[in-house]
């Protein structure tokens, strides 16, 4: 199914020249990944906390999620091409990924617009989508990124959603059957990516 992705090497080639001067300055990927998760993190924590009442602060999801978009494509290049690539920036990459996700998503539930179930069911299956894509190196695939709803689509989707409450699109249970929407989303990807790498492997 279509996806974000799909886009991916476009973005990639407006990213290298960056990705050059990054190398060249002592950049590592490994720190590009853990800026991420940690940014990640202390976003979700500010819009948990404070973006009730200030609802501008919503704004920062679409302005964070473009550029944790940007850094994960970053730190990719800086291994692949640039010979950072390792054992440790793989654990870290995937890892990051999810807590990043966890980190960013859960506190939104401290606010009164959104409840805790639906992101909790959300973040639960947004991790069992990037556990299927490891999944399938671990049976013999290629590390699976199919849809419809990617990392990278999460991201856009709630970038979306965020910017829409910072310009004051009125709360109500809209928000909560969205994000069960996201979260059965979440569960066709791990059946796409499940049959992607199954047929992978036997052809």
């Amino acid at each position: 199914m279509p996806s974000v992705y799909d886009i991916k090497p476009r973005f990639q080639a407006l990213l290298r020249p960056l990705v050059r001067r990054m190398a060249s300055a002592g950049i590592t990927a490994n720190q590009v990944t853990l800026a991420a998760m940690l940014v990640s993190v202390a976003v979700g924590v500010v819009v948990g906390l404070w973006a009730g009442e200030r609802r501008w602060l919503f704004g920062l999801l679409p302005l964070w999620l473009f550029l944790r978009m940007a850094l994960n494509a970053i730190d990719g290049m800086l291994a692949r091409e640039h010979g950072q690539a390792s054992k440790l920036g793989a654990v870290l990459n995937e890892l990051g990924d999810v807590l990043a996700d966890a980190g960013l998503y859960l506190p939104l539930a401290l606010t009164p617009l959104f409840a805790l179930w639906p992101l909790a069911v959300f973040v639960l299956l947004a991790v069992l989508t990037e556990m299927m894509g490891v999944v399938g190196v671990q049976i013999g695939a290629t590390r699976r990124y199919d849809g419809p709803l990617g990392k990278s689509d999460r991201a856009l989707v709630f970038g979306a959603l965020g910017l829409a409450l910072a310009v004051g699109a009125p709360p109500g249970s809209w928000i909560d059957w969205l994000v069960w929407l996201l979260a059965a989303l979440c569960a066709l990807t791990v059946l796409n990516r499940a049959r992607a790498a199954l047929r992978e492997v036997h052809a």
